[in-house]
């Protein structure tokens, strides 16, 4: 999707009569000069931050400010701007998720290195553990991201024993 569809579905006028600034615009504008790869990256992160989210149907207020603080530190952009990419995340999640899932993953995993790859893992868990407990749904989710991005099973149960404590079954 280009920054001009992007603006349109956000509903901001893009004509010369109404360039007066707006937060939003300016958001947007500011994505948009990222180095495309990046960007790309950055989308692809915040995506699969979504889908663990979302597992269990339902996103809570502490999962979506886990996505936003992590794409903060992870993708080095402002508190804003990370708003911006988790809802656009969030409801391409909404919008897209399932068929678009393992393609996501796929492209993300060409373009990671293994310790990104891991970062990623320890963010997913970090997401799905933000409110203090991960489903068994969130889990399952975790697992199959990791596995499509080939995380070696010694690497996951590290991943798993750090956040040992709010796995299902150990309360």
């Amino acid at each position: 999707m280009s920054v001009r569809q992007l603006l349109t579905w956000l509903g901001v006028d893009q004509t010369q009569d109404a360039r007066e600034a707006t937060p939003l615009r300016e958001l947007v504008e500011t994505l948009d000069r990222l180095e495309p790869p990046r960007a790309r990256h950055l989308a692809r992160f915040a995506y699969l931050l979504g889908r663990v989210a979302h597992a269990d149907r339902h996103v809570s207020p502490e999962e979506t400010r886990a996505m936003e603080a992590l794409v903060v530190s992870e993708g080095r952009l402002s508190p804003d701007q990370a708003t911006v990419v988790v809802g656009l995340a969030k409801t391409s999640n909404l919008l897209f998720g399932g068929t678009a899932d393992y393609q996501v993953a796929l492209e993300f995993g060409e373009g990671a290195t293994y310790e990104e790859k891991m970062s990623l893992g320890r963010c997913l868990f970090a997401v799905a553990s933000s409110d203090h407990q991960i489903s068994m749904a969130e889990e399952a989710e975790i697992h199959r991201v990791l596995n499509q991005l080939r995380i070696l099973p010694e690497d996951l149960t590290k991943l798993r024993v750090e956040h040992g404590r709010y796995l299902p079954g150990r309360r």
